[in-house]
């Protein structure tokens, strides 16, 4: 949904003066459109989509604009602000670079670097001994893609064959799309890759999925491989996952997981998890694969890993990440000192702060509060998915059809009552706060929630 297709009319709104929350003006704030106007006239429309609020400081799991509102973020500037915004270890590490100063090296090393790297490989599984950093998430998924690839090269594959995953998203850039599983998206490309493969999702609400998914996965890789005839062992490469479907936080049934890890071990192929919403503490876990119980080859990681500043990764062994040869595979702005001290300063606030385990601790009420919701609105919400201190509540009828203008009401009602949610533009609500808040400003954050989507279902259905 476009940004401008939210009301950019201020409206008169109660007053809200909680601990949390505090909406003082109109919503949107009259003083705010004269600027938002100006910059959608000056940008790109692509970069447009969020609620109209103009941010002037975040702290914590807070965010306040010039005007004295403050609202609770849900949205974690979407997985981004996992340690929360304006971490004091993080800003800390970042004064310390700016004071020296060194603000970039390009391919050249520094302390913050070297410092940032062993630590990341001295705290990630044992398989990931190599790192590659860079700036955007789609470029670790790009990343991903050549070394899957290069690795097929290496064993003598016929093809680059990848299995990807219906509803997956890897990134707006060529290979990430084409990855990816949004067909409208494509249509700029001109030529999509034929070895590039998609297998459907095991939906909870799919027949089979559930009951038998190791079943599930063989049947549909058996489809396809009589259907493209395919030699596994010959024509594929890589398998790419996406850890839980981004739009609606829909994790796959874990036996579906360890039997397509199965596969890819039974014929050599690479498995890549895309970990952007998921990494760095958001499910409870280091990462989100953990949950699954499987050890993958390659992780592409971005968003959470420095909850600040733009910090992209890629994880893998030491064989798998040297195919490339030396200087093959660099970024100009990858690895500089702002990035690496702001990495290591999340990292270690991630895992010594405690912040990975309030996500599991906090993640169970969370999930239960929200399943209490759904409970009292059977015929508007279909689903709560996720774990840890992420969720989606998808809205759906009885009947399955989808309530997008539901959603979207409910999200200009988090607006004007001091709650930021993650509006996807279709059926489903993302709520993701940052992993250090604590429990009464969680609850608090889901009682707003719910009374937004009781008091919207009376808006639209009288009920």
């Amino acid at each position: 949904m476009s940004g401008l297709g939210f009301s950019h009319k201020p409206k008169e709104v109660k007053k809200v003066d909680t601990k949390f929350r505090t909406i003082v003006t109109k919503i949107p704030v009259p003083e705010s459109i004269s600027i938002l106007n100006r910059v959608y006239e000056t940008e790109s429309q692509s970069m447009h989509g969020q609620l109209p609020i103009i941010w002037d400081r975040a702290e914590g799991y807070q965010v306040f604009d010039a005007w004295g509102n403050k609202w609770l973020d849900f949205s974690s500037t979407i997985f981004v602000t996992n340690a929360g915004h304006g971490n004091k270890r993080i800003v800390e590490a970042l004064r310390k670079v700016i004071d020296k100063p060194l603000l970039h090296t390009y391919t050249f090393t520094s302390p913050e670097r070297f410092e940032y790297l062993n630590y990341l490989i001295a705290n990630t599984p044992k398989q990931f001994e190599k790192a590659f950093l860079s700036s955007a998430g789609t470029e670790a998924t790009e990343a991903t893609f050549k070394l899957m690839r290069l690795n097929g090269i290496k064993w003598g594959k016929n093809k680059g064959g990848i299995l990807c995953f219906e509803g997956n998203w890897h990134g707006r850039t060529l290979g990430a799309q084409m990855m990816g599983w949004n067909e409208a998206q494509k249509d700029w490309i001109g030529y999509l890759d034929p070895n590039i493969y998609h297998l459907p999702f095991p939906y909870p609400w799919r027949a089979g999925a559930i009951e038998n998914p190791r079943k599930y996965f063989r049947d549909s890789i058996r489809e396809l491989i009589d259907k493209k005839n395919i030699n596994p062992r010959t024509d594929l490469c890589g398998i790419m996952m996406e850890t839980f479907q981004g739009w609606g936080a829909v994790f796959y049934p874990k036996e579906f997981v360890q039997e397509v890890a199965l596969f890819a071990k039974e014929n050599d192929l690479l498995l890549t998890f895309d970990e952007m919403q998921a990494g760095f503490g958001r499910t409870g876990e280091l990462f989100g694969y953990m949950n699954y119980e499987v050890e993958p080859d390659l992780l592409a990681c971005g968003k959470g890993a420095s909850s600040s500043l733009p910090l992209s990764i890629v994880l893998g062994s030491k064989e798998t990440m040297d195919l490339p040869e030396v200087g093959s595979m660099s970024s100009t702005h990858s690895a500089n000192p702002l990035v690496c001290a702001a990495g290591l300063a999340n990292m270690q606030a991630l895992i010594e702060d405690g912040l990975i385990d309030n996500s599991k601790d906090l993640g169970v009420k969370f999930h239960a509060a929200l399943d209490k919701l759904k409970s009292a609105f059977p015929d508007y919400i279909s689903s709560v998915q996720g774990v840890g201190l992420l969720a989606a509540v998808i809205f759906n009828d009885k009947e399955g059809k989808a309530l997008n203008t539901l959603c979207d009401l409910i999200s200009e009602r988090c607006l004007q009552t001091g709650l930021l949610v993650v509006h996807t533009g279709r059926e489903s609500i993302k709520l993701a706060p940052p992993l250090m808040i604590d429990e009464e400003a969680m609850m608090d954050g889901v009682t707003t929630f719910s009374q937004a989507v009781s008091d919207s279902v009376e808006e639209l259905y009288g009920s």
